[in-house]
């Protein structure tokens, strides 16, 4: 079957090397740009000591810009998942700072991160996270539910309508395929209105059409919802649907395509191997 060209974005490519907003170390006095999400100064992340040291994280800046999908590339072992982590609150960086939506995560208390977490990040991972004994509205509302929170029933009609799960919101996960449990899990991501929505591999379990479904619901999420959404993938066409892509090396970002094709990309990922 023939899959939806993921669309694209008008900006013009970066050049290959060029990185703006996104560097290998942190320039003095540095700060997030304006319309960032969710921006990091200096990040350090290492595994170990002496000389089993690894270094995932070497120093990185970045800022994800608002109402913008990116996409963080990299071989296994470049660091996009720690990076991601390290973003979301879900790692601690050894040295660096994390800002999301104006507050400084890296300082946040266990429990200031938990709500923080709760209400202003959603997730999405390869794993669906479902609840099985709940319905998919029930899972939907679950992170307000524990947080109790007010359901905003307008913004959850909206995103189901999204997501295209209207008639199956009653139906327990076991009843939904793959595609369709990963949507229910797009939609929980969203339905607090959080400032940026962190999804690592979300279509690694999918076949290639459940993995369109989510990633163009991902992409209208942005487009039409004006969420902002930063997804690690290792496949050249689920960041083809990105606005933005990232690529890392041994952990620091090396290349920065704005609009990139899937041509751009296995282009840029080429490079990256001969380097």
């Amino acid at each position: 079957m023939a899959h939806p060209t993921p669309p694209q974005s008008p900006a013009s490519p970066s050049p290959q090397g060029a990185v703006p907003g996104a560097t290998g170390s942190t320039a003095a006095g540095s700060t997030a740009v304006p319309g960032s999400a969710a921006s990091a100064r200096g990040l350090v992340k290492t595994y170990g000591q002496g000389e089993t040291t690894v270094r995932a994280l070497d120093g990185v800046d970045v800022d994800f810009r608002a109402a913008e999908l990116t996409a963080i590339m990299g071989p296994s072992g470049s660091g996009k998942s720690t990076l991601m982590h390290c973003m979301a609150g879900l790692d601690t960086p050894t040295s660096g700072s994390v800002v999301i939506d104006g507050t400084e995560v890296s300082r946040l208390s266990q429990r200031r991160l938990t709500a923080l977490r709760r209400t202003r990040i959603g997730f999405v991972f390869q794993s669906y996270n479902l609840v099985p004994t709940l319905t998919a509205a029930e899972n939907i509302t679950l992170p307000l539910d524990i947080a109790r929170a007010p359901v905003d029933r307008a913004w959850f009609d909206e995103v189901v309508a999204a997501v295209g799960l209207g008639d199956r919101l009653h139906h327990r996960p076991s009843e939904l395929s793959g595609g369709q449990q990963q949507r229910v899990a797009c939609a929980r991501a969203l339905v607090s209105r959080p400032s940026v929505v962190f999804a690592d591999e979300p279509t690694g379990n999918l076949d290639s059409r459940s993995s369109a479904e989510v990633l163009g619901f991902l992409r209208r999420s942005v487009d039409e919802l004006g969420q902002t959404v930063v997804m690690v993938t290792h496949d050249p066409r689920a960041a083809s649907y990105a606005h933005r892509v990232l690529f890392l090396t041994d952990g620091r970002i090396t290349a920065d395509l704005a609009a990139p094709t899937r041509r751009d990309i296995l282009d840029a990922l080429g490079q990256a191997e001969e380097d």
